[in-house]
């Protein structure tokens, strides 16, 4: 008798673990369902933002867009709007617009200039004064309005409004694996450096800013880089 008393509070406790452990799994599968929602949920906050600022920004910018395109083709032979292939999320290439700043035979004559490359690290190119860019070319790249076109690829998806820059698939083949975690996210009209020095800044703390970036994105981030992006942009620091 006291050894079926034995199995029936053995069972009993057996039972009462069982009943914690699904209680406890239960626990842990509804806070990975909350938080898978709640990335879910910022990635489509991000992408309406996106789709919505960058669609107002085209309508309003449009007549601007047109006298810039009017300039470029007044001042130089070629096509107004220069596409590039560039390196975005997860390493897919897609096509970058940008108003053509520099002259027809720019590409060609780059190999010209490389033993001129200021960038010490020697992954980017970069000449303060590119002989290459034309003199409204040199203006919109101050102001960054040779960039806006860029709003075209936040539409369609390929770019976001804040994120790491496109970097270029030679730029991408010297990387290391670290600086390929820039890729981890879509790349962005305007990031963290950008508002911080620009050009200035070497591509090492670039590297190093856009990781931090990625590691700490929010919202409210993003909305501070935005704000920032307007003081940059009119003092032009850091632009060439």
């Amino acid at each position: 008798m006291p050894k079926m008393k034995d199995e029936s509070l053995e069972k009993l406790m057996d039972g009462l673990i069982e009943r914690g452990r699904s209680g406890r799994n239960a626990s842990v599968l509804l806070k990975v369902l909350l938080w898978n929602l709640t990335i879910a949920m910022s990635y489509f906050i991000k992408r309406a933002a996106d789709l919505l600022l960058s669609f107002i920004m085209l309508l309003l910018l449009s007549p601007f867009f047109l006298l810039c395109a009017v300039i470029i083709k007044l001042g130089s032979q070629g096509p107004i709007i220069f596409k590039q292939i560039r390196v975005g999320k997860d390493g897919r290439h897609f096509e970058f617009y940008k108003f053509r700043s520099m002259r027809p035979d720019a590409e060609s004559r780059k190999k010209e200039l490389l033993e001129q490359n200021e960038s010490s690290d020697g992954v980017i190119f970069k000449i303060q004064r590119d002989p290459r860019v034309t003199g409204f070319g040199r203006f919109m790249r101050k102001f960054s309005i040779d960039e806006l076109p860029q709003l075209f690829n936040v539409m369609i998806g390929d770019m976001s409004l804040v994120g790491p820059r496109p970097p270029l698939p030679q730029e991408v083949a010297e990387y290391t694996l670290d600086e390929r975690k820039r890729l981890h996210i879509k790349p962005g009209l305007t990031c963290i450096w950008q508002v911080s020095g620009r050009s200035d800044i070497p591509f090492k703390q670039q590297v190093e800013l856009d990781k931090e970036y990625i590691h700490s994105r929010s919202l409210w981030k993003d909305l501070v880089i935005l704000l920032k992006t307007i003081p940059a942009v009119i003092t032009g620091k850091g632009a060439y």
